[in-house]
């Protein structure tokens, strides 16, 4: 698209969004944050589907072209002018009929990449809740901003988007986004391990399936008030989940929705591809597939998740680039590669940066006949396809642009499921090389 109808096109997009809310009066949370905004977006559409009609955010559709799409509910038209014509006029159907099938709550995730980024996006929007998922240290997209406090100030300045009876929840173990209770007047409600959290968790642990031994998912317990409760999670590991799960459930707790029937949703629902999900491998091997996108604070976090799992096989990591750190970079992926060297028998790195990480992997005592580097993700999977055997738990985790995913296609026991199973699997972006 040209710009010019491309600004056409977004600011009809906008105006019919505008006046569909205006319309339909749906219930808004509208989730930010550095870590984990996707997985806590799929968590609280779980939870409140259970009791509301409720729509999402499709895939990451949280820049300025998405958050008006999901809106309306309706897909990009990428760069066809035909499709995004044809959206206009279904915009302009939703409002000149009234549709009974309208949700009644709307979960949008709202990205930044620079700064601006969320004023363009959800600036006009007004939202019954706002959720802040954690920030970290070194989040990702830091090259583009100034400083961490500036991307932390973009990131804050969502709350003032909450209506006079809105609620904001914050990460209490994240210091950036706890910190920003003191930015409203209205209703703080907060998530996480620490003892001052409204709603608190504990116990995390990975359980594994009694007949085959192999690792299906964690379990942790949630405390609120005088009340505590278990939470159980199938074929996904890691605190990003269980930070996903209890913003989740402070959602329910702010709504006053039955805390149980909001933990068993929790336990059903299919989580996000690509973010730390367990898929069978070739050879009986397994399979963590976190090839969404990666920065410091989760891919440290995978490697850890990695090092504490057991298996009968050998612990390999697949690490590829992490992109848009800036001064940040070779700092970043030397620190994952301290922990490769711990957690992992094998390493297998791709990408330029990531050979920092097996640099980091050698100092910290890694033998040089366990790491292998690859200049793309094709050259990864093609060449794992012949070091599998039973039992060995593979790690993939690199950004979205090093296309990790391709690694996964080529070693996962049923590729057929691709998909379904794996993210970026548009026709679009199988297109791209």
């Amino acid at each position: 698209m040209n710009s010019l109808f491309k600004n056409a096109i977004l600011w009809i997009l906008r105006t019919e969004a505008k006046a569909v809310l205006k319309k339909y009066k749906p219930k808004v949370i509208l989730i930010t944050g550095a870590i984990g905004k996707t997985s806590t977006k799929d968590a609280v559409f779980a939870v409140v589907s259970q009791f509301a009609h409720v729509r999402k955010s499709e895939k990451s559709y949280n820049s300025d072209f998405g958050i008006p799409l999901s809106i309306l509910g309706l897909e990009s038209g990428w760069r066809s002018p035909l499709l995004w014509v044809t959206n206009v006029i279904k915009g302009i159907m939703l409002l000149v009929r009234k549709s009974a099938s309208y949700p009644e709550w709307l979960v949008l995730e709202v990205g930044a990449r620079k700064p601006g980024d969320i004023e363009a996006a959800a600036g006009w929007l007004k939202a019954d809740c706002v959720i802040i998922t954690a920030i970290g240290s070194t989040p990702p997209h830091i090259e583009f901003y100034e400083s961490l406090q500036q991307l932390v100030t973009e990131k804050a300045s969502l709350i003032k988007n909450l209506t006079k009876n809105g609620t904001l929840l914050l990460n209490a173990d994240d210091p950036l986004s706890y910190d920003m209770h003191t930015l409203t007047d209205k209703q703080v409600l907060t998530y996480g391990e620490g003892d001052g959290s409204t709603l608190k968790s504990s116990h995390l642990a990975i359980h594994y399936n009694k007949q085959t031994g192999v690792p299906d998912g964690i379990s942790f317990r949630v405390n609120f008030g005088s009340a505590s409760m278990p939470v159980n999670m199938h074929w996904v590991f890691g605190k990003n989940h269980m930070y996903a799960a209890i913003a989740a459930l402070s959602v329910a707790y702010a709504e006053k929705f039955d805390m149980t029937k909001a933990a068993k949703a929790l336990e059903a629902y299919e989580v996000p591809n690509g973010r730390m999900r367990l898929i069978d491998g070739i050879e009986g091997t397994y399979i963590i597939d976190d090839t969404y996108n990666a920065s410091p604070q989760p891919m440290e976090s995978a490697i850890d998740i990695l090092g504490s799992m057991k298996t009968s096989g050998r612990k390999i990591a697949v690490i590829g680039d992490m992109l848009e750190l800036g001064k940040f970079t070779e700092d970043a992926h030397r620190r994952a590669g301290a922990k490769v060297a711990e957690a992992a028998d094998m390493l297998l790195t791709v990408g330029i940066r990531a050979k920092f990480v097996s640099a980091a992997a050698y100092e910290a005592g890694m033998k040089k006949n366990a790491m292998r580097h690859v200049a793309n993700a094709n050259e990864a999977g093609d060449y794992l396809k012949d070091k599998l055997g039973k039992g060995d738990i593979v790690l993939v985790k690199g950004s979205q642009a090093i296309r990790m995913e391709r690694v996964v296609k080529k070693i996962m026991a049923h590729p057929e499921l691709a998909p379904r199973l794996l993210v970026r699997q548009e026709k679009e972006w199988l297109r791209k090389k």
